[in-house]
């Protein structure tokens, strides 16, 4: 009688590295830190053929340019006299909202997630062509 060998369900595989090294959840990840490494994953061959590190990185430009516009807005009108005492307040609850932002996307590309903000994500759809 041949023995019966019991199948072991095998775990989930990681995401493969491409052939630079990093694989799709790392590199859409790293694209948040800053817009520099969004824009060399867009230039760099293996991640640039991507559709979801595209995605990612042309989110993290459109995020960057939009807290970009924000501060430049909360600093014009934080020179008007008497408004500081609005802006400075609402401008730490802003930046505080815009760090949380970027640490769920971070976290989520990490993980493998499209999470897409508001506004933001249908331009970085459009762009990254999905």
């Amino acid at each position: 009688m041949p023995e019966q060998v019991e199948q072991t369900p095998q775990p989930p595989q990681a995401p493969q590295a491409q052939a630079g090294g990093l694989s799709e959840n790392a590199a859409s990840a790293l694209a948040y830190i800053t817009f520099i490494p969004a824009i060399i994953f867009l230039a760099v061959a293996p991640y640039n053929q991507s559709a979801k590190v595209r995605f990612h990185c042309w989110q993290s430009i459109f995020f960057a340019i939009a807290a970009i516009v924000v501060q430049v807005g909360l600093t014009i009108l934080s020179v008007v006299p008497g408004l500081v005492l609005i802006t400075a307040p609402l401008g730490l609850i802003i930046w505080l909202g815009f760090f949380a932002l970027w640490l769920i996307t971070v976290i989520n590309a990490l993980n493998g997630k499209m999470f897409k903000i508001p506004v933001i994500a249908g331009f970085a759809a459009k762009q990254a062509g999905m």
